[in-house]
């Protein structure tokens, strides 16, 4: 789950300590063993703070244990100013978290103390309740995945594989941006380095990961021209060639341009970024890293957040078509839905039993496969990262994706491309709302519910979170 530092405040006098710093500390403790049975990691202060030497040393050792939430705890009335102190040592997510007893006000002093950190500038979220209700352990649950989740954007890198996609604004990031507001570093690599790292792959390799998807796929759908035996494996090749360049460059994720040079005259990219987001390949089980097609720098950013929050693989796809009759959203993107969607299952074999790999349309004349599914059904947070006139935006809306019968997947798949994967959504966002504002051709979603991690992971990054389902168009 998340690491979580928890660090009790108190009342600087000392007359007053004596009448309840047993009260503290067995509070502390209730509250320990609550988060620890929720699955987290719980790192505690040494001691009540009870005097600004105390806040400043301890926030710094709770600080140098790497948490993900520094939860600060008021069982009783608590000096604001020890709080500000404690908040200066601290970097990253923090939570005030009060009981609710007219005896002893934990309550007063976290106001007291989140109205001090409002003055100052530091960003935090409240929770208050008895920490035996399982919805306040949810609430601090939320904080702390979200911590965790902008805790793991830091310091990680992006491997952006290409220059800008057919003119795509949207799928552009600016690295200055990216690492002053999310500690992301921008590795430029040329896919030239794709196309010769294929070149080099053991054949073993290549016909063993081949074999694979021939002996478990529903379909490998040869037509002697777009998809040969050959061309699948120089896509497995380039699945490999990824895998290399994300091992030598520590790439925490990544995003492959693709169209046109590598579409047109090498081939497609589909296996190798439909592999990637698995979490499983012809070796064994894996863990899904994170590529987006036409190098969607904020697509990547936004499936990166999703991942961590959910541990799941992110589904990515254009919004190609809007049914009205239905009130339903055709997601189709060439190939880079990950096999893992079909079924939503970790065994590969459930997956690729619904997956056909069918030759390539005449948008990409190199040919490949492209990796055919329709999405499992379920209910989903679809999300995307934006900007609007330079200023970073969350679009989120809750959704339900839809399966239906055979005869009709087929039939709303061929009125756009059939050979491409496809999730049919019903959005709880209005269509009319959500043509109006939405910020990119791309959409991102992973199952469950995550909005309410979102809106915190939002508030860490300064990120203007917006609810689709509430936008007036």
């Amino acid at each position: 789950m998340a690491r979580i530092g928890i660090i009790s405040f108190s009342d600087g006098r000392d007359f007053v300590q004596e009448e309840t710093n047993t009260f503290v500390a067995k509070a502390e403790e209730r509250l320990a063993d609550r988060l620890r049975a929720a699955g987290h990691d719980v790192v505690l202060a040494a001691e009540p703070i009870t005097s600004n030497e105390l806040a400043v040393r301890e926030a710094r050792r709770i600080a140098d244990a790497r948490v993900d939430l520094t939860l600060f705890h008021y069982a009783v009335w608590a000096f604001p100013h020890f709080s500000a102190l404690a908040a200066a040592e601290t970097t990253g997510a923090i939570l005030l978290l009060s009981n609710i007893d007219p005896q002893y006000p934990g309550m007063v002093g976290m106001l007291a103390a989140g109205g001090s950190l409002d003055q100052v500038g530091r960003t935090h979220s409240r929770a208050w309740g008895d920490i035996g209700d399982d919805a306040l352990v949810r609430r601090v649950s939320e904080q702390a995945r979200a911590g965790h989740a902008v805790a793991q954007l830091r310091g990680s890198t992006f491997g952006r594989i290409g220059g800008r996609s057919m003119g795509m604004y949207t799928a552009v990031g600016n690295p200055d941006t990216w690492i002053a507001k999310f500690g992301i570093d921008v590795e430029e690599i040329d896919q030239w380095e794709i196309v010769r790292r294929t070149e080099l792959q053991d054949a073993a390799r290549l016909k063993a990961g081949r074999e694979w998807i021939e002996r478990h796929a529903a379909s490998v759908e040869y037509d002697g021209k777009q998809l040969t035996p050959e061309i699948l494996e120089r896509q497995i090749g380039s699945y490999l060639a990824m895998r290399e360049l994300i091992d030598e460059w520590n790439l925490d994720f990544t995003g492959i341009k693709g169209q046109p040079e590598l579409t047109t005259h090498f081939a497609t990219m589909d296996i190798a970024e439909a592999l990637l987001n698995d979490p499983y390949d012809w070796d064994g089980p894996k863990e899904p890293h994170v590529c987006a097609t036409e190098v969607d720098m904020d697509g990547a950013l936004t499936m990166q957040i999703l991942k961590r929050l959910s541990g799941t693989p992110v589904l990515f796809a254009d919004v190609r078509h809007y049914w009205a009759d239905r009130n339903v959203w055709d997601l189709a993107n060439s190939g880079q839905h990950a096999t893992w969607y079909a079924a939503r299952s970790d065994d590969p074999a459930d997956n690729l039993g619904l997956t056909r790999f069918m030759p390539e349309s005449f948008y990409f004349p190199a040919g490949g496969a492209s990796v055919r599914h329709f999405a499992a059904p379920g209910r989903m947070t679809f999300a995307r990262l934006s900007r609007l006139d330079g200023r970073y935006r969350m679009q989120v809306t809750l959704g339900d994706v839809e399966r239906y019968d055979d005869a009709t997947n087929e039939q709303l798949a061929a009125a756009s491309s059939p050979e491409w994967p496809h999730a049919f959504a019903r959005f709880d966002a209005p269509a009319e709302a959500f043509l109006s504002v939405f910020g990119a051709n791309h959409i991102h979603a992973v199952p469950g519910d995550w909005t309410a991690e979102l809106r915190s992971v939002c508030r860490l990054l300064d990120v203007d979170y917006v609810d689709l389902a509430l936008v007036v168009a």
